[in-house]
């Protein structure tokens, strides 16, 4: 796996989170830690549909985190992002609930982007850089 950078907590600027090419479309993603308010959680970037995106690595359905091993959210379409806990499907593109217990809720969609060969991620006031780093 390529290596996570750390960088500065601020949440003025993106944070390089790995490089482009360790996104493969439709496969393993990349974790990374992040604060969730104020408590420790994880969070991961995959590529779906040619797109970088963002999530929180938990379930709407319960707070538990969503691969099934290590970095893997994706189904074997490479589209759905599926909870390993209890089944909750979701679009790969948008987080949206597609089916299962989720009933609907959505999952927390993070700001992500590339330049110049990197996956950026934005924070925001509901999540932010660790404090020791976002390398998981």
């Amino acid at each position: 796996m390529d290596t996570i950078h750390t960088t500065e907590n601020t949440t003025d600027e993106p944070i390089a989170v790995c490089a482009s090419d360790a996104l493969a479309e439709g496969g393993q993603g990349v974790r990374f830690r992040v604060l969730l308010g104020q408590e420790e959680s994880s969070a991961f970037v995959i590529r779906v549909n040619n797109g970088v995106r963002g999530y929180v690595n938990r379930c709407s359905h319960v707070p538990v985190e969503l691969d099934w091993n290590y970095a893997q959210f994706l189904d074997d379409s490479g589209l759905h992002i599926v909870c390993a806990t209890h089944g909750a499907t979701y679009d790969g593109e948008t987080g949206a609930c597609l089916g299962g217990p989720c009933s609907g809720s959505a999952l927390r969609a993070l700001q992500v982007s590339e330049a110049n060969g990197e996956v950026l991620w934005q924070p925001d006031a509901g999540v932010k850089p660790h404090p020791d780093g976002i390398e998981d």
